[in-house]
Formats: structure tokens, C-alpha cells, sequence
């Protein structure tokens, strides 16, 4: 009997879709593929109020190995029900998504894992709504374990080219806010796909408008990953992508994860342009047309980052938290409100604005920022001078703490509730605008303790301002979390002995 709910990973299902790596047995089967399928389709149908023979479903994927096993037992189960099938090959996410808005599909099936292991896979499903919630994944998981499933009927599949559309789609948004047939004529720009599905952004968005993507790397699809994880997050592959666009003297150089939902890049000297960075730039663009509006930042942002924003910017810094759905549904409430938050964006890479449908793209990020580089060309300057006034910590550490007890969201929380009280003394301010965890201020810098989103883990970020600050802020912490039994402590102890 197949536990279906293991297989939620916030708003995606994930798990491990082929052998090779020990001690991970493959549990992303034929079998339970083919009832999560069914499952999504009985939620679709009950949602747009229509049977599954009057419904089209695109179905995409990354450049995983397991990609084309995983498809075809997705498709096989959406004909056999009688649905009109698109296959989309390899695709970005985000392109997913679009083929409900330029395509006409009811809904959308992306094959992805996004940067986890070469070994796993997962599901990640899209309405003309955007993404699942967390609720609709766990409906659609209890489907496939109840069994539910839509009639037989003959169903349809064929082939949609739409990455080719979806590349023109971002090319004519260029054209349109340049004024330029050929706006990157005399510029390098690389492209670090780290073997995933990003590499069509250098072929087929960049090239065609006149830029010389000479020295882009890991631009053809392999999902073994061989070169470095394809994750902006992860410092060897910024570092690659660094050096990249160093020895090509590139003016950008970017760097996607592999299903193009989040990206980052890299100055023309070789400066990285991530998670606070990569906000503020972000925070500069999306506030040009809407003054004084809201951005939405999950809550590991520097302080410096929230004075950059409403001092800097003149607009309003919203701190939620981690997640990119909490930190986009955040936003999306705040619109609903009548409160303008044109971006809502993770220090992961996620970023995602209010002019386009509140997708997370790694495309559509880059493509805002190459708009302005353009821009700022004419003027004599480079995307640098937009956040020429971030303030940076000078350090910057997180450690992660396991969770012994069993019932590891209860143990957490007891740890954070103990501490609100132990915050409660001379020199230490709890941040007013807590929505996870507790940010507490002392001295020079700060530091943030929180649940991590899924796993039995508790985060700890620490930022200073002054050298050797992260190492004091840490020892004052240390004698709070020294009575924590609940928590492996290793971490901070290790750092505290360096």
C-alpha cells in the first residue's frame, strides 16, 4: 500500500525516480504516477466544473534522465481518460504556465525536480489560476490513495513546439520596452545553464537580438548534472558562472537553476548579483512604475537591504516568510487588499511579478534586467548603479540545527517560544514584523531562528556589520540554546571553535 502523501513537497509532488544513489529506492513508479495523475485530473475536474473529455493538458519537462519515463506514463494516463494531450518536450516551468495563457490549456504538467539530486523527479501542476497550493496537493494525493479516476474515453496527443513561442514572446517584450530590433548588438552576455533546461535563453532570446553569448557554458541538456548543480544558490556553480563571465568578458553573465524557475548573475566584474543583490535589483526595476508600492521578501533579508528599499527606493519593505508560494500568495493578498505590491521574491532566486500573472521566472527576471541594462547603456551606466546604495553586511553565516524529537514542529517551536522570552533583555530588539521564527537585533547585526519549511530543521541566519560580529552575535545566542535538548547543536559549537 503506497503512503501517497510522502510524496507532497510543499506545492510540488517529488521522490526518487531512478537508481543511484544508496540508500534512496525508487518510489516515483509507473504505478504511482499513473494514480497521482488521476488524482490531479479528478481535482481539475471537479475545479473548472468539466469532464476530463472537454479538458487540453500540456505536459513538459527538465532535462532529467527520468524525464521521458515519467512522461510518458503521465500522458498515457491523461489519453486514456479521454484528454487532449499537448507534449511540450523540454520546457522551463514558467513556459509550462504560459501555455494556459498563450496556448489555451486548461492546465499544465511540468516534470521537474528543480535542483535536488540527478535521481529524483516530481510533478508540479499549473491552472490558468498559476501553481497548486500546498491544499491542492495534499486533494490530489488523497485521490490517488482513495483510487478516484475519471472514465475511460480516447483521449489525444501531439506535439506543441511552444518553448519556440514562449522564446518570442520574451524577445518581443524586449523589443517593445528597447525600441530595438538588435538591443544587445555590441554586448556579450553568458549563459551558465548548468546542463538544464535553460540553455534556449542564450540560443534563442539572446543571439537572435544581436548579443555575442561567446564563453556560455553547460548550455546543452544532461540530467546527471555533471558539471555543477544547477542551482544559483549553490556557491560552486555561482563560482563557475563567475569565472565564466570573467574570462569572457562578458557585461552580464546568468546563471539559471535547471527548470528555469529562478535565476541569478554576475557583473562584468565578476561581482555576483544574489539574494540580497538580486532583491534589490529586482526591488529597483519593479518600483520604477509603481511608487512607493510593496515588495515581498521572505525574511532572511539583510537589514540593509529594508533601508535600500523604503530609503533608497522610497518604497515599502514587507518581510514574510520562507517560501516562495507563502512570499507570492503574500503578495497576492496584499493586491487583493488594495495595498500595490508589483514583486515578491525569495533570496533563493524566485521572483515573480504582478505584470506577469505572479509566475516565478527565471527567464522573465533576467529579461527585466537586460531591458535596463539596455536602458542604462544610453545613459553611460550599468545595472551596478541601481544598487549602488545597498548597504552589505560585512558577514554573513547560516547554520542549520537537526531536530531530535520526533514531533519536530511542536519541539521547534517550543525552542522559538522560549526564546522570545530570553530576547527580552537589555541590547536585544525583537523585529515588530515577525511572521516566522523570531528576528531578534543586537549589537551590530541580527539573527533569525526559524522551522524550516518541510524538514525537521531549524535555520539560523546571523548577518553583522562589523568583522568577527557573526561570531559574538552566535555566543550570545549559545547561552540560549545550550538548555535546547531538542536540537543537535554541532553546528554553532563548530563555529564557535573556529
Amino acid at each position: 500500500m503506497i503512503d501517497y502523501l510522502k510524496f507532497k513537497s510543499g506545492t510540488d509532488i517529488r521522490g526518487v525516480a531512478v537508481e543511484g544513489v544508496p540508500g534512496e529506492l525508487v518510489n516515483l513508479t509507473d504505478e504511482a504516477l499513473c494514480a497521482m495523475t488521476d488524482g490531479f485530473l479528478c481535482w481539475l475536474c471537479e475545479k473548472l466544473g468539466r469532464p476530463a473529455t472537454d479538458l487540453t493538458v500540456s505536459v513538459g519537462h527538465d532535462s532529467r534522465i527520468s524525464a521521458q519515463r515519467i512522461k510518458t506514463a503521465v500522458v498515457n494516463t491523461l489519453c486514456d481518460r479521454g484528454v487532449a494531450v499537448y507534449d511540450c518536450g523540454l520546457s522551463s516551468t514558467p513556459a509550462m504556465f504560459m501555455t494556459t495563457v498563450l496556448a489555451d490549456c486548461d492546465a499544465a504538467v511540468q516534470i521537474t525536480a528543480s535542483h535536488h539530486p540527478f535521481n529524483r523527479n516530481g510533478l508540479k501542476f499549473f491552472t490558468r489560476d498559476g501553481g497548486l497550493s500546498g491544499g491542492d496537493i495534499t486533494a490530489i494525493l488523497l485521490n490517488a490513495q482513495s483510487g478516484r479516476r475519471q472514465p475511460t474515453a480516447a483521449g489525444s496527443v501531439g506535439p506543441l513546439a511552444f518553448m519556440e513561442q514562449y522564446a518570442a514572446h520574451l524577445r518581443q517584450m524586449i523589443v517593445d520596452s528597447t525600441g530595438e530590433q538588435q538591443p544587445f548588438s555590441g554586448m556579450r552576455i553568458i549563459v551558465d545553464a548548468g546542463n538544464g533546461a535553460g540553455g534556449f535563453y542564450a540560443y534563442d532570446v539572446l543571439r537572435p537580438l544581436g548579443a555575442d553569448i561567446t564563453g556560455s557554458q553547460f548550455l546543452e541538456p544532461d540530467g546527471r548534472f555533471p558539471n555543477h548543480i544547477p542551482n544559483p544558490e549553490n556557491q560552486q556553480a555561482m563560482d563557475s558562472a563567475r569565472a565564466a563571465t570573467v574570462q569572457a568578458g562578458a557585461q552580464l553573465g546568468i546563471i539559471f537553476d535547471t527548470d528555469v524557475d529562478r535565476a541569478g548573475c554576475v557583473d562584468q566584474a565578476g561581482n555576483e548579483i544574489n539574494r540580497n543583490r538580486l532583491v534589490a535589483l529586482a526591488a529597483a526595476i519593479a518600483l520604477q512604475g509603481h511608487p512607493g508600492a510593496t515588495v515581498v521578501t521572505d525574511s532572511v533579508t539583510s537589514a540593509g537591504l529594508k533601508t535600500f528599499i523604503e530609503q533608497q527606493l522610497g518604497g515599502r519593505h514587507h518581510r514574510f516568510k520562507r517560501g516562495y508560494k507563502n512570499v507570492i500568495d503574500e503578495a497576492v493578498r496584499l493586491n487583493a487588499d488594495g495595498i500595490d505590491a508589483p514583486l515578491a521574491i525569495e533570496t533563493s532566486g524566485h521572483a515573480a511579478f504582478s505584470e506577469n500573472y505572479f509566475l516565478d521566472d527565471g527567464a522573465y527576471l533576467i529579461t527585466k534586467i537586460l531591458i535596463q541594462m539596455v536602458l542604462l547603456r544610453r545613459q553611460g551606466k550599468t545595472i551596478d548603479d541601481l544598487i549602488a546604495g545597498l548597504q552589505e553586511p560585512a558577514e554573513a553565516v547560516e547554520l542549520r540545527f537537526n531536530i531530535l524529537d520526533n514531533d519536530f514542529k511542536s519541539a521547534g517551536q517550543a525552542v522559538i517560544d522560549g526564546l522570545f522570552g530570553y530576547a527580552d533583555r537589555p541590547g536585544w530588539t525583537v523585529a515588530p514584523d515577525n511572521y516566522e521564527g523570531i528576528r531578534v537585533s543586537l549589537g551590530s547585526g541580527w539573527f533569525l531562528l526559524r522551522l524550516s519549511v518541510h524538514d525537521p530543521i531549524m535555520p539560523l541566519n546571523i548577518e553583522s556589520d562589523t568583522p568577527g560580529g557573526t561570531v559574538e552575535i552566535a555566543r550570545a545566542l549559545y547561552g540560549y540554546l545550550q538548555g535546547c535538548n531538542q536540537l543537535d547543536l554541532t553546528p554553532i559549537q563548530a563555529f564557535l571553535q573556529q
